[in-house]
């Protein structure tokens, strides 16, 4: 059976709520939620039939669309790739149109709908993940300045922090990762630990898994949150097969800490993650200001070390 491509839309608000949609009485699965969207026809793009689709289900003209996951699912009466699009704007207010279903504004959390098509069900889970994720600096700024500096960033809304300080003691990783526990749960953030699953586990934080880990992993690890270094098609996969929650692909840019090595550049970013289902966090040699572009790329967000900590007003 052929696979069908379906542009799939997250209509998001600025209070993080997005959009969802019933399927009507007569239609397979009729009553069960999903996000709005439709097929796309021969000769067509993905984002041409995404806009299509939106303004005649929902009267709605888009503007900014990012494209962001794609998965493919197979239904009992369809084998379906859909290719979902962050909507960010869009003119006019959504309604549903004749022959259309209902529509309801939802969280990530607690999605306030039920039931929910299975392909679209595990998209929830990517739209739990802030659009930066910072990784730890503390050896190169000292531990006290870092968490000062995590402070500031936490209050400013910081919600993903990846523990990376390869060089520190056990003891001493293991003393640090305890602070910033209590400063990531006061504040609702998810906090990554680099590659210690025992220290993980015992913290009730999730795991960033590097390469040579998820090679020897037959499963997934038995944590809240698991991510995956990725610097290829083949450890891509890997992630994908283990069932991470997200990865990081890096390099993306020339980076200070390598000078003249090999680095990915936005084109081959794109290709590696075209049919990827996973959220994917672009790394290496980026600022802020670069979120973007990333996302222009297909990239979930951006993953920042030291550019994540400089000081503000």
């Amino acid at each position: 059976m052929k696979r069908v491509e379906v542009a799939a839309a997250v209509i998001e608000r600025p209070d993080g709520a997005f959009l969802m949609a019933s399927r009507p009485e007569g239609k397979v699965y009729a009553g069960w939620w999903e996000f709005p969207g439709g097929k796309v026809e021969p000769g067509e793009s993905a984002r041409h039939a995404l806009d299509r689709e939106l303004h005649e289900e929902l009267g709605i003209i888009v503007g900014q669309a990012y494209p962001w996951i794609n998965r493919a699912f197979d239904y009992e009466h369809a084998r379906v790739m859909l290719r979902f699009f962050r909507v960010t704007e869009w003119q006019g207010e959504p309604h549903p149109h004749e022959g259309q279903g209902a529509l309801a504004w939802v969280h990530a959390l607690q999605p306030e709908v039920d039931p929910i098509l299975p392909a679209n069900g595990p998209i929830l889970r990517g739209l739990q993940l802030p659009l930066t994720y910072a990784i730890s600096s503390a050896t190169e700024m000292g531990v006290e300045l870092f968490l000062a500096r995590l402070d500031v960033a936490l209050a400013r809304g910081l919600r993903l922090l990846q523990l990376r300080e390869k060089t520190l003691t056990p003891a001493a990783f293991s003393a640090l990762a305890e602070q910033v526990q209590a400063r990531c749960m006061a504040h609702g953030a998810i906090l990554i630990i680099n590659c210690d699953m025992a220290l993980a586990a015992r913290l009730g934080a999730g795991v960033h898994l590097s390469a040579g880990q998820m090679r020897a992993l037959d499963a997934r690890p038995e944590l809240p949150w698991v991510s995956a270094s990725c610097h290829d098609a083949e450890e891509l996969a890997l992630a994908e097969r283990l069932g991470a929650d997200f990865v990081v692909l890096s390099p993306v840019q020339p980076t200070a800490s390598h000078p003249g090595a090999a680095h990915l550049g936005w084109p081959r970013f794109a290709d590696l993650i075209a049919d990827y289902p996973l959220p994917v966090y672009a790394l290496g040699g980026l600022s802020g200001d670069d979120l973007d572009m990333a996302r222009a790329f297909g990239a979930h967000g951006i993953a920042l070390k030291s550019a994540a900590w400089e000081a503000r007003p």
